[in-house]
């Protein structure tokens, strides 16, 4: 990798700033003064100085998100605020993006990396990971209901889910609503509201608890973040 990137996925400035740190003497590489941006260095074997200070480079960056309705999962957009938008910038120099999507009123875990490797793995079809959600329902989730997510349910558009599992936590016959835990492996679009919706109910509000092994931290307040630890990224690798 050229020394001008590493400097700045590490944090340090744009390319441009980080040209005025070779050029001032501020860069060393096993013990060599650098002034050339385009000098090419191993980070898992150089040794890298900046200001006398050791580098402690890190190639992909992992980030748990509690993610707030009215955010979009997405890197960019003209019209809403995106889950980058909630990241520090010192945070996002290296490029991460959302490990697949939640609606924009959905909230809950959002995995955000750089990782492209194990993007692929959490959201390709033939690994069937978990995802679980806490629902809101508007309407009497029943035994039947229960019954029908573990066969599949069809949507509208003829679509026969893969089986899903329903967990009823409460009923309330007052106000005619449902609290709900559902597990799916799958991720088409508004799936969870479209599958409770061809059962003949809504969903009033949706929450992601956990992705494969990774779940929310309970102490992770709406629109904050945190690094993942060293156990999860293992969990989320293994």
């Amino acid at each position: 990798m050229r020394i001008d990137k590493l400097l700045a996925h590490s944090g340090l400035g744009t390319r441009k700033e980080v040209k005025k740190l070779l050029k001032a003497s501020m860069i060393e590489i096993n013990s060599e003064v650098i002034k050339d941006p385009k000098t090419q260095v191993d980070p898992d074997v150089d040794v890298i100085l900046i200001a006398g200070e050791a580098l402690d480079y890190q190639e992909f960056v992992y980030f748990m998100l509690n993610k707030p309705a009215g955010v979009i999962s997405a890197t960019e957009d003209d019209m809403h605020e995106t889950v980058l938008d909630l990241l520090q910038p010192s945070d996002i120099v290296q490029e991460p993006h959302p490990v697949g999507r939640l609606d924009i009123d959905t909230e809950g875990l959002l995995l955000l990396t750089n990782d492209g490797a194990l993007t692929h793995r959490l959201l390709s079809p033939k690994r069937h990971v978990d995802k679980t959600y806490f629902a809101e329902i508007e309407g009497l989730v029943s035994d039947k209901d229960i019954t029908q997510f573990k066969e599949g349910v069809t949507l509208a558009d003829d679509y026969v889910t893969m089986p899903a599992e329903l967990t009823i936590l409460s009923i309330d016959e007052e106000t005619q609503t449902s609290k709900v835990e559902i597990t799916i492996q799958e991720g088409k679009f508004h799936q969870v509201k479209r599958m409770f919706h061809a059962v003949g109910k809504d969903v009033l509000y949706l929450k992601r608890l956990s992705m494969g092994k990774l779940t929310l931290d309970p102490h992770l307040e709406l629109g904050a973040y945190r690094e993942c630890t060293k156990a999860e990224i293992a969990q989320l690798k293994a």
